[in-house]
Order: structure tokens, then sequence, then C-alpha cells
């Protein structure tokens, strides 16, 4: 048998004491939303669309104002684009156009009918008038 012995650095923990104790348990469950829920808000479709910073300052600049009415139609038109597999689409809505990452739900860019003239739109796979 060896006379040597072997010394085992062990790991350093924080205390534990009543105030670092994870805050989300209480009685052994944990808070908050069951996993079924945040299972189903991940499976729902997203029913609202985002502007980007860019669509927000060009409509800001333009004074483009979108109605619920407005908003309502852009939304469909998004569902019906990405039922059809679109990924970036060119949304013409009464006298503005929005290129819109179906993919992401967000508007990336607005443009009023002023501003149109001269303008080309890339990296697009599909054109939906609402």
């Amino acid at each position: 048998m060896s006379d040597k012995v072997f010394l085992y650095p062990r790991p350093i923990l924080p205390p534990t004491t009543p105030a670092t104790r994870s805050p989300e348990k209480a009685g052994g469950h944990l808070k908050g939303p069951s996993f079924d829920q945040v299972l189903q808000q991940q499976l729902e479709p997203s029913s609202s669309l985002r502007f980007s910073k860019h669509a927000l300052s060009r409509m800001e600049s333009r004074g483009i104002q979108l109605s619920p009415e407005a908003m309502n139609r852009l939304e469909e038109a998004v569902k019906t684009v990405d039922a059809k597999g679109s990924r970036d689409s060119l949304v013409l809505l009464d006298q503005t156009a929005m290129v819109v990452s179906v993919k992401n739900s967000t508007v990336v860019t607005v443009v009023d009918r002023d501003s149109l003239k001269g303008n080309v739109f890339t990296n697009i796979d599909s054109a939906i008038i609402a």
C-alpha cells in the first residue's frame, strides 16, 4: 500500500443563505408559466407585426400613419405571402409600399407615394397588393 495521500481540490461554492437561494422556488415548485403554457405560446403564430427602427423613422419622417383597418389588411397580406412560402415581400397598401421580412414578421422599410418613383426594391421574393 502506498503512503501517499492524494488531495483533490474542492470546488468553491457560493454560500447558501436564504437571501441567495433561487427566488423562483417556493415549496419545491417553480413559479411562472408551466411547460405546457410556454409550448403553446411558441406554437401559436405571432399575430402582430413589428416595425424595425428604420421603418419607424421612415414613417415618422414621411408622416405615414396606419389605421387599425390598414394594420389588419397588412397582417392579412403577410399571412397570405407566408402561406405561399415567401421570405421577404413587397406589400403595396393604399399609397404606401412596405418591404416585410415574413419569417421575422417585421416591416423593414416603408415608402410613401411621393418617394416611390425611381425606387428599386431588391431582395424580395414576392409582392402583394393589399
